[in-house]
């Protein structure tokens, strides 16, 4: 049998551990993922939703060669939120993304994590400006991508949702 293997790049910051998704994970994707803080991420879902979600990051390690990072709270151990550079079959190009778990908002560490993020995807992975798409109604993801200096560019359709297209400058923050 053949073994499958990836190296997931870990990035450290002030207050955070942006690492490889793990198994040991899984309980706080799907406390996230069956929560109504997922309504903007295709949620609530089901618990193997939240598994299949999981999987997807891994699996954009494994296939494309980036994907979403565990979110570790260095002063807690706990897992944070996920943050990473997606590229879904129907996006239209990689999408720099966040998700912050309960109880961690509010502290800048979604800005912390999404800055590092895409630091890391430009200065390393050789990306060119990214996009977050973001829900019309998700205001402080909207807020979250004006202060990481990304810009209203157009429209897209995500899976029946209309979202706004934020184009982020290629700066290093």
């Amino acid at each position: 049998m053949a073994e499958l293997s990836v190296h997931v790049p870990v990035i450290e910051t002030e207050r955070l551990i942006l690492r490889e998704p793990r198994l040991s994970d899984l309980d706080a994707v799907i406390a996230f993922g069956t929560s109504d803080r997922a309504r903007f991420v295709g949620g609530p879902m089901e618990p193997w939703q939240a598994w299949n979600s999981l999987m997807t990051g891994i699996g954009h390690w494994v296939v494309r060669g980036f994907g979403w990072w565990m979110v570790e709270d260095k002063a807690s151990g706990k897992v944070a939120g996920r943050v990473g550079i997606g590229h879904h079959l129907d996006w239209p190009e990689p999408e720099l993304g966040w998700h912050l778990y309960d109880g961690f908002e509010g502290r800048g560490l979604a800005y912390e994590a999404a800055s590092a993020a895409r630091n890391h995807a430009y200065s390393v992975m050789g990306f060119g400006p990214l996009i977050s798409l973001i829900d019309h109604d998700n205001h402080r993801s909207a807020s979250l991508a004006r202060r990481l200096g990304a810009v209203p560019e157009g429209e897209f359709n995500v899976r029946g949702d209309a979202c706004v297209i934020y184009r982020h400058p290629k700066v290093l923050v």
